[in-house]
């Protein structure tokens, strides 16, 4: 197989650990492999495979001789992701900088993978919690037609990075000493608690996670008519996010039709046999790559509804792996 010039965009932060640690585990085909950060933390070291890497700055000269950018996302996608591809490689990028973007494939692999053969220089990871709810959702729509989901997200700490899991840490210390912790990260204490707020308020009052949910899902599913309403909820957990998801389809499934499609379908774990109360929870979904589907049952209020449980690792297939995967279609597709 022919080996790759990987950059890795925010290689000390949570997400791009998280994608190196999921390169090795894969076996990416890595010849050359770059770490790149921001000025603050250029000269750390990083080992990967057994060897010392030194941080770089990222800068617009950082790309020459590179097959493939793996951005983690935040601000850098924004201001170096156009001349990484300019310099010739291929860009995934974590950020929802380009996720809408016309001329931007959104891609799932287990979903969507041809479109990787349309990137112009840059392929957009989707959300998170995009991610693992279309992952769940594809199957069903395939064999009957989604026609409205309406979708509660409890999100995992980790997803706002490593300074939240320190707060939560913190904080939890500190409620359980009888002290005060100041929120820094979030805007409310996150211990013992639920913020039902995510990201910044944008139309109609949702937030812009919400939106992102919204969106995301219509350009991954190609499908512009479904109709997707969400609240997205910070719950004091490190790792999964969990999704509370009902949905609305053309032709009647029956629960056991959904599990057996789901248990058939790449990417999915199905867990749900409530007589000996086995569902996916987060404590158990953490470092894995599979999205995990339970509580599987008929909507009792609408002839042709679903109700379903779905859990994820948000760091994984949520970003770092998603992510790796779609570089392993760019191998495996000859788009490279």
């Amino acid at each position: 197989m022919k080996k790759l010039n990987v950059a890795v965009v925010g290689a000390t932060g949570a997400v791009g650990q998280e994608i190196l640690k999921v390169l090795a585990e894969r076996e990416f085909p890595i010849n050359g492999l770059k770490l790149l950060a921001s000025q603050r933390s250029a000269g750390k070291e990083i080992q990967y495979q057994g060897k010392s890497y030194i941080v770089e700055e990222t800068t617009h000269e950082s790309f020459q001789g590179v097959d493939i950018a793996l951005f983690a996302g935040g601000s850098a996608s924004k201001e170096f992701a156009r001349s990484a591809a300019k310099a010739g490689c291929v860009v995934i990028d974590n950020s929802s900088a380009f996720r809408l973007e016309p001329d931007v494939p959104l891609v799932v692999p287990e979903v969507n993978p041809e479109d990787v053969k349309w990137h112009k220089g840059i392929i957009a990871n989707p959300n998170c919690s995009t991610i693992q709810m279309v992952v769940a959702l594809n199957p069903l729509h395939q064999a009957a037609k989604i026609k409205r989901v309406v979708v509660s997200t409890y999100q995992a700490v980790s997803g706002a990075g490593i300074e939240a899991i320190e707060e939560l840490t913190k904080q939890t210390q500190a409620v359980l000493a009888g002290e005060e912790y100041p929120p820094q990260v979030f805007p409310y204490p996150i211990a013992f608690n639920l913020i039902p707020h995510i990201d910044v308020f944008e139309d109609m009052d949702y937030t812009k996670e919400e939106w992102k949910m919204v969106r995301e899902t219509k350009k991954i599913l190609h499908d512009d008519n479904i109709a997707v309403t969400a609240t997205t909820v910070r719950v004091p957990v490190y790792r999964s996010h969990s999704e509370s998801i009902n949905i609305e389809t053309e032709r009647k499934l029956t629960a056991a039709e959904a599990r057996e499609i789901l248990r058939n379908s790449p990417g999915i774990i199905v867990v749900d046999n409530v007589q000996e109360k086995q569902y996916p929870m987060p404590l158990f979904t953490s470092n894995r790559d599979e999205v995990f589907v339970g509580r599987i049952r008929e909507d009792n209020s609408l002839a042709n509804g679903l109700n379903l449980w779905v859990v994820a690792d948000q760091l994984r297939k949520g970003a770092a792996t998603n992510a790796v995967q779609i570089a392993e279609l760019l191998v495996k597709y000859n788009c490279i």
